[in-house]
């Protein structure tokens, strides 16, 4: 049983008493996000919490893509909602690490593995042992890019 997944239907009906409609809204869209992962594949299973803050990490990513979409189409007002939706996200979502903790934590796999000197080829390597390492507290695509800017592939 997800203790995480607990939580967003404690604070939906919370939301739902304090007439929030951002926050009801946003947590119903992740419980849905959260109830369509458990039925996806061969047989319906109930994730665990950290599989639940992967469903999490993924809707924080498609609103930030949308706010900034928004952004570049002169909506202002639809890019400001995604934003707010993204902070609600954050509130359930771990510690975000800062650029240098993830330049740290990449540095020490690649050092670890004796990747320097591979290159490219070792990307797959070294992202295997960074991403359990910052799973939902850092943007993959930030992630990868820096293991590609140290294993010299930029």
């Amino acid at each position: 049983m997800s203790d995480l997944k607990d939580r967003l239907r404690a604070d939906l009906t919370t939301a739902m008493k304090a007439r929030d409609e951002l926050r009801s809204g946003t947590l119903r869209m992740l419980l849905s996000a959260v109830t369509t992962a458990e039925v996806a594949g061969k047989a319906a299973r109930e994730l665990s919490d950290d599989e639940v803050v992967g469903v999490l990490s993924t809707e924080a990513k498609k609103r930030r893509e949308a706010a900034t979409a928004f952004d570049e189409g002169g909506r202002v007002e639809m890019a400001e909602r995604e934003r707010a939706e993204a902070a609600v996200i954050a509130d359930y979502l771990p510690e975000q690490l800062t650029e240098e903790e993830v330049v740290g934590i990449v540095t020490a796999a690649v050092d670890r593995l004796g990747a320097r000197d591979e290159g490219m080829r070792a990307m797959g390597k070294v992202m295997g042992v960074v991403q359990p390492q910052v799973r939902g507290r850092a943007d993959g695509a930030a992630v990868a890019a820096e293991v590609r800017r140290q294993l010299g592939g930029d």
